[in-house]
């Protein structure tokens, strides 16, 4: 599969926004400090998402970026296949030309996970995400260490 960090690290930021829905509008700052993911990335990221509809920006103070519909409402699938990234486990990018031109042995084993895959994503949510206990913990801790630095640096 071709997932690779750009996707990871979009679902990552988009979970943050979902955890901050109803605060307004959260800066790539505050999700680069939080998540650990440099801010020029996250600016290419969110371009993507922004053009795919996925996310709303507002300018000048107070600006950031939200969510354009609830995190229930947004499949992850969705946020992978904006920035570009493939769901897809055959080394032929599903074309079937994987052995000199024809199927290889294997290609329908691997196009059968793609689309389990696939469907996995697209049947689970941000908003599914969000009440997972594991993901209430961390964005809890990382809320707490947010606080305290900007404390440190006020």
């Amino acid at each position: 599969m071709r997932l690779t960090t750009k996707g990871r690290y979009a679902v990552t930021a988009m979970l943050d926004l979902a955890i901050h829905f109803n605060r307004g509008s959260i800066t790539l700052a505050d999700i680069s400090r939080r998540q650990g993911i440099s801010l020029s990335y996250l600016e290419q990221l969110f371009a993507k998402l922004r053009k795919r509809g996925l996310v709303n920006s507002t300018r000048g103070p107070g600006g950031g970026y939200r969510l354009s519909r609830p995190p229930s409402e947004v499949p992850v699938v969705e946020v992978i296949t904006a920035v570009d990234e493939k769901v897809d486990a055959t080394a032929c990018d599903g074309e079937g030309n994987c052995q000199d031109h024809a199927r290889c042995l294997t290609h329908e084993l691997w196009m059968d996970l793609s689309r389990q895959i696939y469907g996995y994503l697209e049947n689970i949510n941000l908003g599914d995400l969000m009440e997972q206990r594991d993901v209430q913990e961390i964005y809890q801790r990382q809320d707490r260490e947010w606080v305290c630095l900007n404390r440190k640096s006020a």
